[in-house]
């Protein structure tokens, strides 16, 4: 089955190969690709743009693609469709509003410069601090997998007895990840993503890359506060803000000065799981974020332990490889992603016929790095 055109044109689904003036190799994670700037760029763009970053810091250009992860694999559709129209639109536009919020509301900066296109940003290299800070209002995911098979303790908090899937908790619980493998830090495994309780993270405060233990409290006010704003507004939308998943790093400013800051992306589908609250309110979860994705999929394949089994990753890799989507699977995902990227920024989402064109000529015209 073919793809109509005017969609698989719209996908930029490879973000790495553009001719952007880089003198390291670029680093290309599953949505965005970043160019890290020579340092004679990089002084040449703080002192004509005025960024409030030291002189000697590394700038890049990050550019995010329309490609779609779930369970650590890129996954296709048909007939080369390698991606989501609109997708890397919406979760750059998702997050630019709510970096914006936080900064407007004085609860700290992003790693963000400028937004010359709707998929690019120009950004200042941070020091990221090794945890994958994840906030939780309600019990699902992960969370009620582990309690539904008779767990009590969730990265080192007690969970009561009689919970009931997806139900509203208490109060908002932080339950942290490793962001990559870290080593030596004893009772936690040496590999990515496995939850940490506070104590690991207080008692091993350089492994985290902390710069000092009372920024521990520093990035969970960050973090609850930055889940209250989101929340707040999306009530708004009669969307429900279920979890999250923030990073932070460490920047210096035009004076020099360390700062912990917001990094990589905010409160987008990606990130978060987001519910329609009339329809919670009913009895039904209507998800507004990847986890549908990662829900169908579950659904589509019949041994879904393959998707959900670290063990068994080689299979994975191969399942998402030799198995191509409906379109009609990816276009339902672009609607989710854009409808609820114009509820949040307030407007149509600016998309692009040819974005590849107009990232090439906005970044050659305004800033000369175009090789």
């Amino acid at each position: 089955m073919s793809v109509s055109s005017s969609a698989a044109d719209r996908v930029l689904a490879v973000s790495n190969h553009l001719p952007i003036q880089t003198e390291l190799p670029v680093h290309s994670g599953k949505v965005r690709s970043v160019y890290w700037l020579s340092q004679a760029d990089s002084q040449r763009l703080i002192a004509s743009e005025d960024y409030d970053v030291a002189p000697d810091s590394e700038l890049a250009v990050m550019v995010i693609s329309d490609r779609i992860s779930a369970f650590e694999c890129i996954w296709q559709g048909e007939g080369g469709m390698a991606g989501v129209p609109g997708k890397g639109a919406s979760l750059n536009a998702i997050s630019n509003h709510w970096f914006n919020l936080f900064r407007q509301q004085g609860l700290a900066d992003s790693h963000i410069l400028a937004v010359p296109h709707p998929l690019v940003w120009i950004v200042q290299k941070a020091r990221p601090v090794m945890i994958e800070a994840i906030a939780r209002q309600y019990i699902t995911g992960s969370m009620w997998r582990s309690y539904s098979k008779g767990e009590r303790t969730f990265c080192g908090i007690q969970l009561p007895e009689g919970l009931t899937r997806d139900q509203k908790l208490s109060e908002l619980l932080i339950t942290p990840s490793t962001k990559g493998i870290l080593q030596g830090i004893p009772g936690v495994p040496e590999v990515d993503d496995v939850n940490v309780t506070r104590a690991d993270i207080e008692q091993n405060v350089s492994a985290f890359k902390f710069q000092q233990a009372s920024d521990i409290d520093h990035y969970e006010t960050l973090l609850r506060e930055g889940f209250e704003v989101i929340s707040s507004a999306l009530e708004k939308l009669d969307q429900i803000f279920v979890d999250t998943k923030f990073e932070f790093g460490y920047v210096k400013d035009a004076k020099g000065n360390d700062k912990l800051i917001y990094m990589d992306e905010v409160g987008t589908p990606d990130s978060s799981r987001m519910w329609d609250g009339e329809q919670f309110r009913q009895g039904k979860v209507v998800e507004n974020s990847k986890e549908a994705f990662r829900q169908l999929l579950l659904n589509h394949f019949p041994d879904s332990d393959i998707l959900l089994n670290k063990d068994r990753m080689t299979e994975r890799t191969a399942l998402a490889k030799d198995n191509e989507l409906p379109e009609a699977v990816l276009m339902e995902v672009s609607s989710t992603y854009v409808g609820l990227a114009e509820k949040i920024i307030g407007h149509s989402l600016p998309q692009s016929d040819n974005p590849q064109a107009e990232i090439l000529d906005v970044l050659n015209d305004r800033y000369g790095l175009i090789r």
